[in-house]
């Protein structure tokens, strides 16, 4: 494997042209929010924080840029970050890639390069739904990949709604192969279900890691257009459900499904143990967390 440098360098530049275009987005959408209980208040705006992380020398490896939005009309809470970190991978973390993806030369050679865009929204309106997405390239000096995806996360389900956000999905998907679809739809079921709870997240999406066809343009093509179908999924969603009045116990079920969420970003998702096992800013790591959760 070589260094992959210039490869590197377009992912990281497309996953930060991607986090404008997002954020542009949704501030559009607190601006032309007109009506509500939170119309008075000022249109939402994103706070940017840069994050470093440091190696265990003391070294640069690394770091991002937080995007958070906090109290707006549309979104109660919402994190577009980007990250580029390298260096080496811990002990832990070694054993895990050697496993999972057959590199045993990982414990004599641990190095690695990720890069990727990560979000969360939580929403005012319990009418609209959450969600998640994120891409990302990894490369170490035994392979790359691709991975990311995402899904819907609605405390009051609409069929309409599901249906158009995995149609958005299915015709990116098809762009590039018909059976990427169906496989990585299912995927997300498998990946976003919780075990302890015995249900899923949300109404699912799609989800892929270890993306490597052997073609490393083509891959980058269908991730970034696994990107692009984010806006083309949401926006619509968000477009029907913002204006719909909502009650008490309306708002509690936000809050109780809140807290299913936050299970299991903190137990089982996988971007996240990474994150804090290769010392990533905590603050950014831990984004997706909801503003407000309950459980009873």
């Amino acid at each position: 494997m070589d260094m992959m440098t210039e490869e590197k360098r377009r992912a990281a530049t497309w996953f930060r042209s991607l986090r404008d275009e997002i954020c542009a987005a949704f501030e559009q959408l607190e601006e032309t929010q007109e009506t509500g209980p939170f119309a008075g208040n000022p249109a939402g705006k994103f706070e940017l924080r840069e994050t470093k992380r440091t190696a265990d020398d003391g070294s640069d490896a690394g770091g991002g840029l937080m995007s958070v939005m906090r109290g707006g009309r549309v979104f109660e809470k919402v994190g577009v970050n980007i990250s580029e970190v390298y260096g080496e991978l811990g002990e832990r973390a070694q054993a895990a890639m050697a496993a999972r993806k057959g590199f045993p030369e990982m414990k004599s050679d641990p190095r690695f390069w990720a890069s990727g865009i990560s979000l969360v929204a939580h929403m005012q309106n319990p009418h609209t739904p959450a969600v998640h997405m994120n891409t990302r390239m990894f490369w170490t000096p035994h392979g790359w990949w691709f991975g990311g995806g995402s899904d819907l996360n609605p405390c009051i389900e609409y069929g309409e709604d599901t249906a158009s956000f995995h149609a958005a999905q299915k015709e990116h998907c098809d762009r590039h192969d018909p059976a990427y679809y169906p496989r990585f739809k299912e995927w997300a079921d498998e990946y976003f279900y919780i075990p302890h709870r015995k249900r899923a997240r949300g109404v699912g999406g799609i989800f892929l890691d270890d993306h490597n066809t052997g073609d490393w343009e083509a891959d980058f093509a269908f991730i970034q257009d696994v990107g692009r179908a984010f806006l083309a999924a949401f926006l619509p969603v968000t477009e029907r459900r913002r204006n719909t009045p909502w009650t008490e116990a309306d708002k509690d079920a936000q809050l109780v499904h809140r807290g299913l969420y936050a299970e299991y970003n903190l137990v089982y998702d996988r971007g996240t143990k990474f994150g804090l096992e290769t010392g990533h800013d905590p603050e950014a790591v831990l984004m997706s967390l909801p503003p407000l959760a309950k459980w009873v």
